[in-house]
């Protein structure tokens, strides 16, 4: 059964702690998941940044940091400097990638925001995959009003995050994956 579920809420809510708890319970069903995730990267107890990850590969890389971390143009969002390079490579390949595995699968990406959305081959492989028959488990920036988050947000279902449903959240999304 394919599914399409998107995931919002205000930064630091915990879309990203939903999303990796439904990935642990998705895995221990024997269920294959690709795509990438993001993570804060943190330097005595402040975020400097934010990591990223191949979900199958366990390759990591940086997606935005304080500091620069590629040669080029140098793409702002904030205080962060985002890394086009890692967000191409292990960002948008993460998502090609499970679109071309060769068993059903779950194509994750945590997240759909500012950040990755400075990324022409991110976008192109987020809408391939939306166009793909695969399920999808996605985050988006709640505020954002960039055509591919708007797509999201009207054509799967969604769930807000807030202080007072986050815990909740992972099993309803295990409910509606129904495993």
């Amino acid at each position: 059964m394919r599914f399409r579920i998107g995931i919002t809420g205000k930064p630091r809510i915990g879309k990203s702690t939903i999303i990796n708890a439904v990935i642990k319970r998705l895995k221990a069903e024997g269920i294959a998941v690709g795509g990438m995730l993001t993570s804060d990267v943190q330097e005595g107890g402040r975020r400097v940044g934010f990591s990223i990850e191949d979900i199958n590969t366990g390759e990591k890389g940086i997606l935005a940091h304080v500091r620069t971390y590629q040669r080029g143009p140098k793409v702002k969002v904030g205080k962060y400097v985002v890394n086009l390079t890692d967000l191409d490579a292990l960002g948008a390949n993460s998502i090609k990638n499970a679109l071309i595995y060769p068993e059903p699968i779950i194509i994750i990406v945590d997240e759909i925001g500012p950040m990755e959305l400075k990324s022409k081959k991110f976008i192109e492989a987020v809408e391939e995959a939306i166009k793909s028959g695969k399920s999808m488990l996605v985050s988006v920036h709640q505020k954002s009003e960039h055509e591919l988050v708007r797509k999201v947000k009207r054509e799967f279902g969604m769930f807000e995050v807030t202080e007072e449903n986050r815990d909740g959240i992972a099993n309803r999304v295990i409910q509606r994956i129904a495993i």
